[in-house]
């Protein structure tokens, strides 16, 4: 059986990819408190995403290359 987590790290990455998002927007959209699928945790462990925060603007998460590279590699995205 494959890791039903996968498919999940999969459409968040394609979520984040066309431009960084707000961090409260990621966390209303993909936060979880199902301790079996914490898809923002786990990418986040993968190194596949990360966060910036600019003064006055605030905080934002984005694909890391690494992240890029794994959707591109999965899903065939650029």
């Amino acid at each position: 059986m494959s890791d039903p987590i996968e498919p999940l790290i999969l459409d968040l990455l394609e979520w984040l990819a066309p431009q960084p998002r707000a961090y409260s927007e990621v966390m209303n959209a993909w936060r979880t408190s199902c301790p079996r699928l914490p898809v923002w945790e786990e990418a986040n462990d993968r190194n596949f995403v990360t966060q910036s925060h600019t003064r006055g603007i605030g905080s934002f998460a984005a694909l890391t290359p690494l992240g890029r590279e794994y959707l591109a590699r999965h899903r065939g995205c650029p």
